[in-house]
C-alpha cells in the first residue's frame, strides 16, 4: 500500500509502542516521518527501522512541554523533509493517583505533555496546511476521556481535552481541506499498562474486555494510519476508539 507516498508525517512520542508502531506503518504506506521524542535513543531507533523500510527520518529529542523546542522541531522537520501533512499527536504521560494524591506539578505535567504540547504543535504546522489546502491531524485521547475512570483524572480530562480541540478544530480547519480527528485506544500492550501492572492484573483486566484482550500497537496504527489517509477525506471530528468493546457509546 503506497497511499501514503509522497506526504511527511509529524509524530510525536514516537520513540516506542504505539508511536512507533504509528511510524512504521505509515513509512510502509509511503511516507517520510519526523519522530519527536523525549527520550533520543529512542527515537533514533525508530528513524533507524524507519530509514530501514525506505523512508526518510528526521529525529528531534523534545520534551512536549518546552513550546519553543516544539516549535524548532517542526521547523526543522520542515527543512529536513519539506512540509508537514500529516500531524499525529501521540506524545503522552501516564500516571495513576487519586485526586487527593495528585501535586500541583503531577497536574501541570499532565496538561504540559496531553493539552500544552498538543495545541502548540498542531498551531506551528496548520500554516503550511492551510497554505497547501491540505492536512491531516490525530489526536490521540483515551477511552478514559470518553468516560472517565476511578483514578487519575487529571489524565482522564487532559485526554478530553484532546476530544475538545478535535472537534473545534474539525470546524475551523475544514475550510483549507485540513481534517481533524482522534483515535482514543483501550487497552493497548504496551505504554501504561506494560509498566504499571503485573501480569496477572493485566490478564485480569482483560478478561474484563468483550473480545478478551488488550490489542497491540499495530492495531491502533491501523486507525490513525487509516484517519491519515486518502480512505477518511470524508471523516473529520469524529472519535474512532478501538477498545475491544469495553467502551461502547453513540447510536
Amino acid at each position: 500500500m503506497t497511499e501514503l507516498a509522497g506526504k511527511v508525517a509529524f509524530i510525536t512520542g514516537a520513540g516506542d509502542g504505539m508511536g512507533r508502531a504509528h511510524a512504521l506503518l505509515m513509512a510502509e504506506r509511503g511516507a517520510d516521518i519526523a519522530i519527536i521524542d523525549l527520550r533520543g535513543e529512542f527515537a533514533e531507533e525508530t528513524g533507524r527501522l524507519v530509514r530501514a523500510a525506505g523512508r526518510k527520518a528526521f529525529v528531534a529529542e523534545v520534551d512536549m512541554a518546552d513550546i519553543a523546542a516544539v516549535q524548532q522541531s517542526v521547523s526543522d522537520a520542515t527543512s529536513a523533509l519539506g512540509p508537514i501533512d500529516i500531524l499525529v499527536n501521540n506524545a503522552g504521560y501516564g500516571q495513576r493517583k487519586l485526586i487527593e494524591e495528585i501535586t500541583e506539578e503531577d497536574f501541570d505535567r499532565m496538561y504540559d505533555v496531553h493539552v500544552r504540547g498538543s495545541f502548540f504543535c498542531a498551531q506551528a504546522v496548520i500554516p503550511a496546511m492551510k497554505e497547501k489546502r491540505y492536512g491531516k491531524i490525530v489526536n490521540i485521547s483515551s477511552m478514559w476521556g470518553m468516560n472517565g475512570a476511578p483514578v487519575a483524572s487529571h489524565y482522564c480530562s487532559a485526554k478530553t481535552a484532546l476530544l475538545g480541540f478535535t472537534k473545534a478544530w474539525a470546524h475551523e480547519l475544514a475550510p483549507w481541506n485540513i481534517h481533524v480527528n482522534a483515535v482514543a485506544p483501550g487497552g493497548v500492550r504496551s505504554g501504561g499498562p506494560m509498566k504499571l501492572d503485573d501480569n496477572d492484573v493485566l490478564r485480569a483486566k482483560e478478561a474484563k474486555v468483550p473480545l478478551k484482550r488488550y490489542c497491540q500497537p499495530i492495531e491502533m496504527a491501523y486507525a490513525v494510519a487509516f484517519l491519515a489517509s486518502p480512505q477518511a477525506d470524508f471523516i473529520t471530528g469524529q472519535v474512532l476508539s478501538p477498545n475491544g468493546g469495553e467502551v461502547i457509546v453513540g447510536y
